[in-house]
């Protein structure tokens, strides 16, 4: 096999330049970003060049940290007043170096030729502004418009990206949308002023995974009828693969590896391009001792909301059944699977078995005993037995304490050991269980990475000892690689501690390589269950069949 040099692996230049019609849209030559911190500074991107050409898509891919999202920024002359740009960097938008813009030259460019979407809508809308005020406020800082022109504009541009009764959604505000029809209102505003280029930064990580085919293949179609270049900001390789012409692979602020999307995932070069295609959740879930009792059982599980509804003077009370006379088991060893869109009543129907959620009907069981009827006082001697790990483990982890004490706290409320020695003795044990380093108990929260931080919140459930976790989305924020980690970490300590789980998540890649069974829902129903491999592989309704295509195609 030859010897690759992994230093030519990414020249200045694309490999496919001299194929290229016309010359790039924009050319980034040389890109390097310092950020001031406390004790110096920190090289964010390091001599970063890339090329885009019009019509195109290109794709940059890295993990968490590796200066994706401040190479956008560099281009969109976002970035903050601790970061500067090296002298030596350029950035030409149309032949002409927008680094060396005026403040005023950068405006009237950003939004109106360049534009980009960021990753969580909710931060980027204004709540206090009506939706339709916020799109046309885009459009008339770059146009000479009526305000009746600019509504007009602005409900075409809803229409443009699907928005259902446009007429209606002009006077709503953000937090009334749902997460995917926000990140359509983003991509609307981002449209408003048909833009040459359309920088997208991880526009769809939080969304699930129907949505965001819908947004992803909206995109693609919107490009194909205004002709823009797409620059797609993503850790989500499948996205990659089937929406991108060409890719750059970052790490550490550089460029590893670039190359045509099709000779990329076909060749891969440099070991970091390969690890990132490795890390692409695999396996299955380790087979389960035969004859396991049940754990935990739900009959008939009920769980409404009432909403209000009507106007101020005239409000009327609707009931929402958000789990609707719902049965389940879960075995010992056993890891099952409860998937849906958001809204479909899999995270209640979840904390309502454990008693975080009060229900209305039905009866649940937790290891024979009965429990739906039992106070927060009598639920207490259980609690140590089941544990939760939550999506995000920033806002689950108190930002005052140390590590130590944040495990710690567990096992003094639950009365378990004897002295502090003790304790601290299984605090220890249970962070190198979550395959953490022992002496990190007098550090804080925000001086870890997300995946660090998840394994935290894995090292506090498992430091009681369970029998029984819920895991609510635990992977979801996190780059493949690190949930790859985390799946392995998971396996591992099940096969190690007999622990069941309840897995709850819209990726069914990880459901895949983590589950022995998997529960389908929608609207509060199950609509559909069984082995992991049946439903998945051989799906029995049009509902699981457009949830397996979204996820493994992004064709839904």
């Amino acid at each position: 096999m030859a010897i690759v040099d992994i230093s030519k692996l990414a020249p200045e230049e694309r490999h496919d330049h001299a194929a290229a019609i016309g010359k790039p849209i924009i050319d980034a030559r040389h890109v390097a970003v310092t950020f001031k911190v406390e004790n110096g500074e920190v090289d964010a991107v390091k001599d970063v060049s890339f090329q885009l050409y019009r019509g195109e898509t290109i794709a940059v891919v890295g993990e968490s940290g590796s200066g994706k999202s401040v190479t956008a920024r560099a281009v969109m002359g976002l970035l903050t007043k601790r970061a500067s740009v090296s002298k030596a960097s350029s950035i030409a938008y149309d032949g002409q170096n927008v680094l060396k813009f005026s403040d005023r030259q950068r405006r009237a460019l950003r939004g109106n030729r360049i534009s980009m979407i960021f990753q969580e809508p909710m931060s980027s809308l204004n709540p206090v502004y009506t939706i339709g005020a916020q799109i046309i406020e885009a459009i008339r800082v770059h146009q000479k418009m009526s305000r009746q022109q600019a509504t007009d504009r602005t409900l075409e541009l809803l229409r443009q990206v699907q928005i259902p009764d446009p007429e209606s959604r002009f006077n709503q505000y953000p937090h009334q949308l749902s997460g995917g029809q926000r990140q359509r209102v983003m991509i609307a505003m981002a449209l408003a002023n048909n833009p040459d280029v359309l920088i997208a930064d991880e526009p769809t990580t939080a969304l699930d995974v129907t949505v965001q085919a819908q947004i992803l293949n909206l995109i693609r179609d919107l490009q194909k009828t205004l002709g823009m270049a797409v620059i797609l900001i993503t850790h989500d390789l499948t996205v990659v693969r089937q929406f991108s012409d060409y890719v750059y692979v970052m790490q550490s602020g550089e460029v590893k590896e670039h190359n045509t999307t099709a000779e990329l995932f076909r060749s891969p070069q440099h070991p970091y391009t390969r690890h990132l295609l490795a890390s692409e959740p695999s396996g299955k879930a380790n087979p389960m001792p035969a004859g396991s009792a049940t754990i935990l059982e739900g009959r008939d599980v009920r769980v409404s909301f009432m909403l209000k509804a009507g106007g101020f003077f005239k409000p009327r009370l609707k009931e929402l059944v958000a789990v609707d006379s719902l049965n389940l088991k879960l075995h010992r060893h056993e890891t099952l699977g409860l998937v849906g869109e958001s809204g479909s009543g899999k995270t209640t129907f979840g904390q309502a078995l454990i008693r975080l959620q009060a229900v209305e009907g039905g009866e649940i069981f937790f290891d024979g005993q009965s429990i739906e009827t039992r106070s927060r006082e009598q639920m207490r001697p259980l609690r140590s037995r089941m544990q939760v790990v939550f999506q995000d483990p920033f806002s689950s982890l108190n930002p005052r304490m140390s590590v130590g004490q944040i495990i710690e706290e567990g096992l003094i409320v639950n009365g378990l050991g004897s002295t502090r020695s003790e304790r601290l003795d299984r605090v220890r044990e249970a962070l190198a269980s979550a395959g953490l380093p022992t002496n990190i108990l007098a550090r804080f929260p925000h001086e870890f990475s997300g995946g660090q931080r998840q394994r935290i919140a894995i090292a506090r459930a498992v430091a009681l000892e369970p029998e029984f976790i819920l895991l609510d989305e635990p992977t979801s924020a996190l780059d493949l690689s690190v949930q790859a980690q985390i799946i392995d970490l998971l396996r591992k300590l099940q096969d190690e501690k007999g622990l069941s789980y309840l897995f709850i998540s819209h990726d069914l890649k990880v459901v895949r390589a983590l589950c022995h069974r998997v529960v389908v829902m929608q609207h509060g129903r199950i609509v559909e269950e069984g082995p992991v491999e049946d439903v998945l592989s051989h799906p029995k309704t049009a509902y699981t069949e457009r949830l397996v295509r979204a996820a493994f195609e992004v064709a839904a």
